[in-house]
């Protein structure tokens, strides 16, 4: 069977935002460990655990395809000054994952790849679920922030 392309380049763009996001998520983790926001720095952690889950998700497909995942080229990391500025980016950040994954899962269902288009559907909802997450633990933030909450 003949790779698509264009697929390949979505496979390589996804695993590149995976990536990136772990990474993100691990560095605010840690800074809210370091601002001593603990419970914080725990469900950040628990994030970037999951963007990982979705990163060897993708790996295997790709290895399933004969596609070595390399050459990475990720963002610079959205740190934020404070809690609920860290969790603005992520929201894009996730915001992002839900633009691509919705534009991946309708090339896939076009070019009638089973596979890829069932991978993208879950990685979906996965992220729409992590956007529904933040967006209600930016709602209980309210006004009551200290200067790193």
């Amino acid at each position: 069977m003949r790779m698509d392309p264009k697929l390949t380049g979505y496979l390589f763009r996804a695993l590149n935002h995976e990536m990136a996001a772990v990474r993100q998520y691990l560095t605010q983790s840690t800074l809210c460990e370091m601002w001593g926001l603990n419970e914080a720095a725990d469900k950040l952690r628990g994030e970037s655990e999951e963007e990982l889950a979705h990163a060897q998700r993708l790996i295997r497909h790709m290895l399933s395809l004969g596609l070595l995942p390399n050459g990475a080229q990720l963002p610079a990391v959205r740190s934020g000054r404070s809690l609920r500025e860290m969790l603005i980016a992520d929201w894009h950040l996730e915001v992002d994952a839900i633009r691509l994954y919705t534009e991946m899962s309708r090339y896939s269902t076009r070019i009638r790849d089973d596979a890829a288009c069932r991978l993208f559907t879950d990685l979906l909802q996965e992220e729409r679920q992590h956007l529904e997450a933040l967006e209600l633990w930016l709602a209980t933030l309210g006004t009551k922030e200290s200067s790193h909450g």
